[in-house]
C-alpha cells in the first residue's frame, strides 16, 4: 500500500494491477496483515503465487507499522466551540459533524465509526471521498479516444465507486492543517497513478474541508489530469441524520431537491440514458416533502427506497437541496456546482455497528452526493466527466446548517 501511494516508488517498482490481484489472494489488507509466518504458510498452501508477488506482500507486511503512524484524526472547530468536524486521512473521510439545535443541544449528525479502524474495516462508505469515478460504470468498461478500458467489477457485472480500492480505501497526505480560527481547514492530497483500478492517466487529487460563517461546512475537490485524458467524478459520501446519528430513521425528515429531471435506471441501477421529468412520479421532490411519504413507491436496486440521480436545475454554484428535521429543528441547505445529485436513503443499511454503540438500520441516514451523472462515460448525451491532460476537475460543496 505504501508503494502504491508514492509516485517515485511506483515508477521504480512498476507495480501492476496483476500483482495487486495476487496480493488480494493472500488477503493482505492494511492494518490487519497476518504475521509473516502465517502469510508464508498460507501462500505455500495455495501453491499458485508468483515469487515476486509473495516478496511484495511480505514487504507490505513489514511496512504496516510505519503506515499505521501516517493515519490520523483531525478536528476543526469554530471560534464559539459549538460547531466542529473530525476527519481522517484514511479515505479523506468525514468522521463526525457536530452542530447545535435551537436549545443549544449539540449532536453528531453523520453516521460513522468511533475509530479509523472502523472506517478501514466497515462495510459502509460513511463520509468517504469516493473516486476516481463515483457511482456505477456499466459492465466495468468504457471507450475513451478510441481505446477500451476495463475496470474491476465489484457490483455484479458493473463497477461501483471505482472498484475494490477507490480513493476511499487509500491513505491521503495531509498538506495543510489549520484547526481553529475564523475559517479552520484541512487539505488532503492523493496521487492516483496511471492504471489505478484500470483508469487511464495519473491524477493529482486535493480535497479541503473548511468551516466558515456561523455554521457552514465547505468541501472543495480538485483533480488535475497529468498525462492522459481520464474520467473524474468525485463525491463525498456522508450519511446525514439531523436528529443525531443514533436517533433512528430519517423517514420524518423533510427534503426538497431543486431538480425537475432525473436519470431513470434499469434493474441493476445503470442509467438507461434517458433524462426524464420528475412530474407525476414519486421522485418529484421540488417541494418540501417527508422522506418517508413516497419511499415505498420507489426501488433502489432491489430494496425499497431512493437511490437516484437528479439533474439539478441551473448552472454554476447554486442551491441543490434542503433538508430539515422537524423534531430538533436542525436543517441544512446544500449548494454545489455539479450537474447532478444522488439521493440515497441507506436502503441496504442493516445491523451496522457504528459510533457510541449505535447500530444503524435501513433508512438510518440519507446521502446527497453532488456529482457528474452516473455512467456518464457510456452516455454521450450526459454531461462529460472527461478531464484532458493539464485540465483541472473542480467540485465545490457547501452545507449551510441552521436551527
Amino acid at each position: 500500500h505504501r508503494l502504491l501511494n508514492r509516485r517515485a516508488e511506483h515508477e521504480k517498482y512498476q507495480l501492476t494491477t496483476l500483482q495487486i490481484y495476487i496480493c488480494d489472494l493472500v488477503e493482505v489488507e492494511p492494518y490487519h496483515l497476518p504475521s509473516e509466518s502465517a502469510l508464508t504458510g498460507r501462500a505455500m498452501a495455495r501453491g499458485a503465487l508468483l515469487p515476486a508477488a509473495l516478496l511484495l506482500c511480505l514487504a507490505l507486511a513489514s511496512s504496516v507499522d510505519a503506515e499505521r503512524k501516517m493515519v490520523g484524526v483531525y478536528e476543526l472547530k469554530n471560534k464559539k466551540g459549538d460547531f466542529s468536524i473530525k476527519v481522517t486521512n484514511w479515505g479523506a473521510t468525514l468522521m463526525s459533524v457536530i452542530v447545535p439545535d435551537a436549545k443549544g443541544n449539540r449532536a453528531d449528525v453523520v453516521l460513522g465509526y468511533d475509530t479509523v479502524a472502523g472506517f478501514v474495516n466497515g462495510s459502509s462508505v460513511f463520509g468517504a471521498l469516493v473516486g476516481r469515478v463515483a457511482n456505477r460504470i456499466a459492465k466495468g468498461r468504457f471507450v475513451l479516444d478510441g481505446k477500451a478500458y476495463h475496470l474491476l467489477k465489484n457490483d455484479g457485472n458493473n463497477t461501483l465507486h471505482s472498484g475494490h480500492r477507490g480513493f476511499n480505501k487509500v491513505i491521503w497526505t495531509v498538506k495543510e492543517y489549520v484547526p481553529t480560527g475564523d475559517a479552520p481547514y484541512i487539505t488532503f492530497y492523493y496521487y492516483s497513478f496511471d492504471g489505478e483500478q484500470g483508469f487511464p492517466g495519473a491524477v493529482d487529487v486535493y480535497v479541503t474541508y473548511q468551516l466558515s460563517g456561523p455554521y457552514d461546512l465547505r468541501i472543495r475537490m480538485n483533480a488535475t489530469a497529468l498525462n492522459k485524458a481520464t474520467p473524474v467524478n468525485l463525491v463525498n459520501h456522508a450519511y446525514w441524520n439531523l436528529a443525531g446519528h443514533c436517533s433512528g430513521d430519517v423517514l420524518g425528515h423533510l427534503i426538497q431537491v431543486f431538480a425537475a429531471r432525473y436519470t431513470p435506471v434499469d434493474k441493476v441501477m445503470i442509467p438507461t440514458g434517458e433524462i426524464a421529468g420528475v412530474a407525476g412520479t414519486p421522485y418529484d421532490l421540488r417541494w418540501l416533502t417527508p422522506v418517508g411519504s413516497r419511499i415505498k413507491l420507489v426501488s433502489g436496486g432491489g430494496q425499497v427506497g431512493y437511490d437516484i440521480n437528479y439533474a439539478v436545475q441551473g448552472d454554476g454554484f447554486r442551491q441543490v437541496a434542503y433538508v430539515r428535521d422537524p423534531a430538533s429543528g436542525r436543517a441544512f441547505q446544500l449548494w454545489a456546482d455539479q450537474p447532478g445529485v444522488q439521493l440515497y436513503t441507506a436502503n441496504w443499511l442493516k445491523n451496522e455497528k457504528g459510533k457510541a454503540g449505535a447500530v444503524y438500520q435501513q433508512y438510518g441516514g440519507l446521502c446527497l452526493e453532488t456529482q457528474g451523472f452516473p455512467d456518464a462515460v457510456n452516455h454521450p448525451n450526459f454531461p462529460s466527466v472527461i478531464v484532458r491532460p493539464g485540465g483541472v476537475y473542480k467540485h465545490n460543496m457547501l452545507f449551510k446548517f441552521s436551527y
